[in-house]
């Protein structure tokens, strides 16, 4: 017979074994999380900037950078959206580990939630992902207005 000290460790270790796959989408969704912000604080110091000099500006060269705030305001709104949702994703994560380590604890079958944090924390990070590649796409064609979208093709036969 097995002591019973020895099956609850065998169950603790199950159970870290199970929340390691998460850890590490918990890092990858972390790092992701770090590029957002970064994005979000050169895109805020570019804003200031811009708010700094425009005063000295008139005619043309104030109505653009006036459209340069207005495409700015739009990348921090963008950003932020993708870090909520990621930082959602992330504590779904957070909450899918302590429930996969309290199902080793428990009667109680948990797999359900399990599964049903991790479906929602992918959709999370699923719209984040949408979110920046939004924000990078608005950023690369404000910089290069007509290298988005591409000129229609001519037909060369």
């Amino acid at each position: 017979m097995i002591p019973v000290a020895e099956t609850h460790v065998a169950a603790i270790t199950h159970a870290i074994q199970l929340a390691i796959a998460p850890v590490f989408l918990l890092t990858a969704v972390g790092t992701i999380i770090n590029a957002l912000i970064s994005r979000l604080a050169r895109a805020v110091d570019r804003r200031r900037q811009v708010e700094e000099i425009l005063p000295a500006y008139e005619g043309i060269a104030r109505e653009n950078l006036e459209l340069e705030l207005a495409i700015l305001a739009r990348r921090i709104v963008i950003v932020m959206r993708a870090i909520a949702l990621a930082v959602l994703s992330a504590l779904l994560v957070c909450l899918l580990i302590c429930t996969a380590f309290a199902a080793a604890f428990v009667s109680i079958d948990l797999s359900r939630p399990v599964a049903l944090l991790f479906i929602v924390s992918m959709i999370a990070l699923t719209g984040s992902l949408l979110f920046f590649l939004r924000e990078v796409f608005l950023a690369a064609q404000s910089v290069h207005p007509k290298a988005w979208p591409q000129p229609t093709r001519v037909d060369r036969t």
